[in-house]
């Protein structure tokens, strides 16, 4: 009578770790990136009244089945659902979601050097580490080559300086060094001179002008007009007639000094440049230096490349285009993060750069890694050692999609029906106790 007791008394203690399990399953249906825990159960060693008997041939005899009672149940297992939830939009450029069966790397804990999370409602703090609940997030930030090694160790992430490229919430300025003029010129335009000979521009009238925006060595910027004087033309005949165009720079605020700031240009009869001719080149270079408030700027070369420049006849005569590479210092104004999870930041002058990437970590078995709260995960001794980390998308970890976030993947309509279940059973182990002490109220009556 007390064995029926206690196999129901372990069938309580079992269906009771499995409700835990259901109402912890419930209680985390919202939250980003929970993985949903089943359980499962094993019969207890089982008493033996008779053992199992062979045939006996010489009797005649056939063979019996052992006789036993169980002894109860036990949980055998609390297995984590590893599979990817359903993702949930949120606008939010630094919220990430795994695709596949990666995690997130995190340092902060007391649990190990690294916690792992498939949560990825990431955040910045005040000093630009990348944050997860304050565990910072982990990746790699030496881009000295060009690309990130990744290869190498994974180090917390911040997005204002490292010690690789330094302060990268401002962007250093960068000096003009090239400009690329482009357009037609108008072949109507009287000729100043005689062809080949050169011209004094002083008090002439520009025949073409075009404006680009150059920046020093300290990011300052200043207009400088190209200007165009149409020289003369060969008269030798139609077909090979030549024409020769005079280009100048100037600047109209005086803040710049201009070194080999003119030239010539000669065009075939067709309107098109002769960049062969040795007299005139085609992509020269021009020294110019800061002379305002900014003189303490050193000097910088530029170099012009006239060679998309035209004076086609009955062609589009809205002028020659100059456009100048080079830009101002900028402060880091926002950031996104790819698939593969390089985290860009756009800066105030328009410019971009890489900030770091964000490295992922991948399981033999996933399902061994043990929970340690703030939707973190700590290794154990069968889920595999961390190795290093991957780049998204590669060695199954999965792409990363911004802007998005893994829900829990909770199944509230089958935890409900397992809590329905589960109740039932609880109610049944119960009954089991309340009728076994029935029957010994009835033995212990006897003896009165």
């Amino acid at each position: 009578m007390m064995m029926s007791m206690y196999s129901a008394l372990s069938g309580l203690k079992s269906q009771q770790t499995k409700l835990n399990v259901i109402s912890n399953n419930i209680a985390n249906v919202n939250t980003a990136g929970y993985k949903s825990q089943t359980v499962g159960f094993a019969d207890l060693l089982s008493q033996t009244i008779a053992g199992a008997t062979g045939a006996n041939d010489a009797t005649g005899k056939g063979g019996t089945n052992a006789q036993q009672i169980g002894l109860g149940v036990s949980v055998s297992s609390i297995t984590t659902n590893m599979t990817t939830g359903s993702s949930q939009y949120t606008g939010n450029d630094t919220d990430l979601m795994i695709s596949g069966s990666g995690f997130f790397i995190l340092q902060g804990g007391s649990t190990g050097e690294y916690q792992f999370s498939r949560a990825g409602n990431f955040g910045v703090d005040a000093s630009g580490n990348l944050t997860l609940d304050g565990y910072k997030v982990c990746g790699w930030q030496d881009n000295s080559s060009g690309s990130y090694n990744t290869q190498t160790e994974v180090e917390p992430l911040n997005l204002f300086s490292d010690s690789y490229t330094g302060n990268k919430k401002v962007i250093a300025p960068s000096a003009t060094s090239e400009a690329t003029l482009t357009g037609n010129l108008d072949p109507s335009a009287e000729a100043h001179g005689t062809y080949p000979t050169t011209i004094d521009t002083t008090g002439l009238s520009a025949d073409g002008t075009s404006t680009m925006t150059v920046v020093d060595t300290q990011g300052n910027s200043y207009d400088v007009k190209v200007n165009f004087y149409k020289v003369g033309v060969d008269g030798t005949g139609t077909d090979s007639a030549t024409t020769t165009w005079k280009w100048e720079l100037a600047d109209a605020s005086s803040a710049l000094t201009v070194t080999g700031g003119e030239g010539y240009l000669t065009f075939d009869a067709n309107g098109k440049i002769i960049t062969s001719d040795t007299a005139y080149a085609t992509n020269p270079s021009v020294t110019l230096a800061a002379t305002g408030a900014s003189a303490g700027s050193a000097p910088f070369t530029v170099a012009l490349d006239f060679t998309g420049v035209s004076t086609y006849s009955g062609d589009d005569d809205s002028g020659v285009t100059a456009t100048a590479n080079g830009y101002e210092s900028g402060e880091l104004q926002s950031y996104s993060m790819g698939s593969d999870g390089i985290i860009t930041g756009t800066y105030s002058n328009g410019k971009q750069q890489t900030l770091g990437q964000i490295a992922l970590a991948v399981f033999n078995n996933a399902s061994g890694l043990e929970k340690i709260g703030n939707n973190l995960y700590a290794t154990t001794a069968n889920s595999g050692d961390y190795t290093g980390g991957v780049v998204a998308g590669t060695h199954g970890s999965g792409a990363l999609s911004s802007g998005t976030l893994e829900m829990s993947n909770v199944d509230l309509a089958s935890q409900l029906s397992e809590m329905m279940i589960t109740q039932r059973a609880y109610q049944a182990n119960s009954k089991i106790i309340t009728t076994s002490d029935t029957i010994l109220q009835e033995i212990i009556n006897m003896v009165r």
